[in-house]
């Protein structure tokens, strides 16, 4: 009698937030304050991002807060072509977001992948945004939210749920489905409390620059705490 075919082995994978986690900062709020300077939105607008963001770097997430920056940040797309808003993720990524990536995770991220894991970004940020960083860090992939389009032109809409909180865990659960991924072999790493369902969900958390919340839950669970100081950004230039 033939044997049955052996199971594939099941790969270990690497989950990394990107605000405040893998870039010190909010991308939102970065890819809001560029857009802004098309010149279509007052001075004060922009200053007043540039204060959000501030704020966001001191005090971390906060759930009501961001989900106002994105909605407004994600509105300013609307009526504009899916290929200028290409164009302007480029610019928003080389100008704002590369100079920002924190150095020690840029540093754990290869090392995953040094080790043969899939590493993957997962955002509430646009997708597009997250697949330029992903593709510049060599990364395999990245989960985001979605802007919606119709005939090539954006709606400023998303298309189902942003991905955030609980929606995380659902689609980290997914694609290690998809993808024949050992949640319990895998890693999470983010900043946020809000982030405790994808962090929870796999073997290994660690809280990066985590906020006061989530560091009283790491310090119960025993998890990693990974700080990082804005200086390293500057020796890292």
């Amino acid at each position: 009698m033939q044997k049955p075919a052996k199971k594939p082995q099941k790969k270990t994978a690497a989950f990394f937030d990107v605000d405040n986690t893998l870039v010190c900062g909010s991308t939102s709020i970065l890819f809001g304050r560029r857009a802004f300077t098309g010149g279509t939105i007052k001075r004060r607008d922009i200053w007043r991002f540039m204060w959000e963001q501030a704020m966001f770097i001191r005090r971390g997430e906060k759930n009501s807060k961001m989900a106002d920056i994105k909605d407004r940040a994600l509105s300013l797309t609307k009526g504009h072509s899916v290929q200028e808003l290409a164009d302007l993720m480029d610019v928003v990524y080389a100008k704002e977001i590369r100079p920002r990536l924190w150095p020690r995770s840029v540093e754990r991220l290869r090392h995953h992948l040094e080790q043969g894991h899939e590493v993957w970004l997962v955002t509430a940020a646009p997708v597009e945004l997250a697949e330029k960083i992903a593709e510049d860090l060599g990364a395999t992939g990245a989960l985001g939210t979605i802007v919606g389009h119709k005939d090539g032109v954006l709606t400023g809409e998303l298309v189902g749920e942003a991905l955030h909180g609980k929606a995380k865990r659902r689609a980290v659960k997914k694609l290690a489905t998809e993808r024949n991924l050992s949640l319990k072999k895998s890693w999470a790493y983010s900043d946020s409390v809000n982030d405790l369902p994808m962090l929870s969900a796999v073997g290994n958390a660690v809280a990066v620059n985590p906020d006061v919340q989530l560091r009283k839950y790491a310090d119960a669970a025993g998890w990693e705490i990974m700080k990082q100081a804005r200086r390293e950004l500057r020796a890292n230039k």
